[in-house]
């Protein structure tokens, strides 16, 4: 078949430029147009690039303020507290019992049925007050044989004197032998020993009768009533009849470890008066204050402790006997010692530590060597006074760490120190 000419090429693109219809049986090659499987690849090209550039700008700043706020320090809030100059005391603790200086359980030393009782229970009492009375009667009766028979032997007595007085004249006339003079004088010895036995019954039976009247021997308080009018007591009982325990003057007996020992007596050898604290059970309350009294005289090896006696003067009656009390002997006073709140140490491997806050609000750990602690205060070695010390928020703080001052003035006031219990300082 003929190649067709150039005209007839010219006529059939111009007819399908035209628009009209190509012979559908025919597929004509036309150049430089894409078929529609390759639009559609394009389209989603571009909107996939449209979309991966919109959610690029939208995070790339989000990115860049949160790599900006972590570059940023945050200061870290807390609470801070100077140091300070000051005295602190060495104290020892140690659980003790109050003891009354004396207490009396009074019992009798006659027999007999009990006529009256004096006393009220829990009367205070002076030493000589009437306690009980025991009926007399059967001593005074015991009381007045003895005189009688003291009567009759002195009369006996008497009637030898004057015969041996006979006897010594007669003696002299030689109207007597010498050995009637020596029985006689023999007869008047044993005369007087019998004036001496009778005298002593008569005493005797005095004391009997003072028995029956029991008066306290000593200035306290009585206990409850354990007798009646009507009982009848037995001489020398085991079973006391009242109990009269003395309260002013009232001591606290307390034991210390015997490394304590030898500071404890230097001060007692220098004579120095060794205060004493008498707190309650939670070791909150103050209860009374006195003095060391004395130390036993060996130490229980069986606990490897020393009892030590203090005595209060007890005057509002505060410390009651067999109370169970914490006392607190203030062995020594340290001077010109730096002072921190006890909250403020803090401790890792290497030791002890304190968190120094320079003038420019940035935390500083210092090493510091601790030492006497009293309550909420401790002695350290290490930094110096009026230097602010943290006293909280260490699970955030570390050695460079920009702070802020919860009160908001950064914790100058001069005498805030004096709050050593990690308060935060207005």
């Amino acid at each position: 078949m003929p190649e067709p000419t150039f005209e007839q090429k010219s006529e059939t693109v111009s007819v399908v430029n035209s628009g009209e219809p190509a012979n559908p049986g025919i597929h004509e090659y036309q150049p430089g147009t894409p078929s529609k499987s390759r639009w559609w690849i394009w389209i989603l090209v571009l909107i996939a690039c449209v979309v991966g550039g919109a959610l690029y700008y939208e995070r790339q700043p989000a990115g860049e303020s949160k790599a900006k706020a972590a570059s940023l320090p945050r200061a870290v809030p807390i609470a801070a507290a100077p140091a300070k100059k000051g005295d602190i005391g060495v104290y020892v603790e140690a659980l003790g019992t109050v003891t009354p200086v004396y207490t009396d359980s009074v019992t009798s030393r006659v027999q007999g049925e009990i006529m009256e009782v004096h006393y009220k229970e829990g009367q205070m009492i002076s030493k000589g007050d009437p306690l009980l009375e025991i009926d007399p009667r059967p001593y005074e009766a015991a009381l007045t044989q003895s005189e009688g028979q003291l009567a009759h032997d002195q009369a006996v007595l008497s009637e030898a004197r004057i015969d041996l007085d006979r006897y010594k004249s007669a003696f002299a006339r030689n109207a007597v032998a010498q050995q009637q003079v020596y029985d006689q004088e023999q007869t008047v010895l044993q005369d007087e020993g019998t004036v001496k036995n009778d005298e002593g019954n008569v005493e005797t039976a005095k004391v009997n009768v003072a028995y029956t009247h029991i008066t306290s021997p000593i200035e306290g308080r009585v206990g409850l009533r354990l007798v009646d009018p009507g009982n009848i007591v037995q001489a020398n009982g085991t079973t006391p009849l009242v109990v009269v325990a003395q309260l002013q003057p009232i001591t606290v007996i307390f034991s210390v470890a015997e490394d304590y020992l030898p500071q404890i007596q230097q001060q007692l050898r220098a004579g120095h008066t060794m205060a004493v604290t008498a707190l309650d059970r939670t070791q909150e309350k103050q209860i009374a204050v006195g003095s060391l009294l004395t130390l036993d005289n060996q130490i229980d090896t069986t606990t490897g402790t020393v009892k030590l006696k203090a005595i209060f003067p007890n005057k509002d009656l505060s410390l009651f006997p067999n109370q169970f009390v914490n006392a607190r002997l203030l062995v020594e006073t340290e001077h010109n010692a730096t002072l921190v709140p006890t909250a403020a140490i803090q401790r890792n491997a290497q030791g002890a530590f304190v968190y120094v806050i320079t003038p420019d609000k940035t935390a500083q750990m210092k090493i510091v060597k601790p030492g006497t602690v009293d309550g909420n205060t401790a002695a350290v070695e290490g930094i110096e006074p009026n230097q602010l010390v943290a006293v909280n928020g260490f699970d955030r703080l570390q050695d460079g760490v920009k702070v802020s001052f919860r009160n908001g003035n950064g914790g100058k006031r001069g005498n805030s120190a004096d709050n050593a219990d990690g308060e935060e300082i207005p």
